[in-house]
């Protein structure tokens, strides 16, 4: 089986709709693949109502966390989401208000570049991205309005942490959001821990405590991981007796990432599988 466990839609920052993405999963060869939109769920019925005969939805999510970084101070971590009940009353709070704090950074980073003469309609920009409006959205709007050549330049400098722009938000914290999906029937995977390219990155004994805490996995295998660091998330998952997950973070033409690039073991997904309790495998 080939399974890739991390996929964006455009119902966050991909450029595929949901439909489109699981028709290209499928032409990929992929048998497995979930969707993982940024704090939202608002793809997972119209991936449903278009997967191809014999493809295997996994509906999922990339929650937007708070972690302790290898510094000690707060950073920013990625949380996958898997099989979760999306009416858990607590998780639906928060996850409305991680969207609002998306829509509150993108209208004060948009505000900001236009008050310095950028050409960027903040207000075409949120009607185009919606609830789950992140950086890429205004990376696009850079690219249409001729400032970068392409998306990849917005995040060198104008979009980067670094950057006079960057506005940050405030994100749930990861044993939080672990308890939430817990308490939703789902289970739960680091998304790419070790990608330095981003900026700074999660302290591994933070990882530790998650696992005590009923985190069920790491991303290993990923774009941003070097082989060091597929080592090093491997080891430490084995140390941990949690599973490893690999996945192409695929946002469509965003990036330069196709789909099925890194894949899943099948006795991790089975593993994942036999851990959840919230939502089942939609199958084609």
């Amino acid at each position: 089986m080939r399974i890739d466990l991390h996929t964006h839609s455009t119902a966050s920052d991909g450029t595929d709709r949901p439909a489109a993405l699981v028709r290209a999963a499928a032409e990929a060869g992929l048998d497995v693949v979930a969707l993982t939109d940024h704090d939202t769920t608002a793809g997972w019925g119209e991936a449903v109502e278009a997967l191809p005969p014999g493809l295997r939805l996994v509906r999922g999510m990339e929650m937007s966390c708070t972690g302790r970084g290898e510094d000690g101070a707060p950073v920013a971590v990625h949380l996958l989401a898997y099989l979760f009940d999306p009416h858990q009353p607590v998780f639906v709070a928060e996850l409305e208000r991680l969207r609002g704090e998306r829509v509150q950074r993108i209208r004060a980073m948009g505000e900001a570049m236009a008050a310095d003469g950028l050409p960027v309609d903040v207000d075409a920009v949120l009607e185009e991205a919606g609830p789950s409006a992140g950086r890429p959205h205004l990376a696009r709007a850079l690219v249409a309005a001729g400032v970068v050549p392409t998306v990849a330049d917005a995040f060198t400098d104008l979009l980067s942490p670094r950057g006079r722009y960057y506005v940050p938000k405030a994100d749930t914290p990861l044993a939080d959001a672990v308890a939430m999906v817990r308490s939703a029937g789902g289970v739960t995977v680091v998304a790419h821990a070790r990608a330095r390219a981003r900026g700074r990155i999660l302290a591994l004994d933070h990882i530790e405590e998650l696992a005590e805490l009923g985190l069920a996995g790491v991303e290993a295998d990923h774009p941003d991981h070097d082989a060091d660091d597929v080592r090093t998330m491997r080891d430490l998952a084995r140390g941990l007796g949690i599973v490893v997950t690999g996945s192409s973070d695929y946002h469509g033409a965003n990036k330069e990432v196709r789909l099925g690039r890194f894949t899943t073991h099948p006795a991790a997904y089975e593993e994942l599988l036999d851990r959840a309790t919230g939502v089942e495998v939609v199958v084609g």
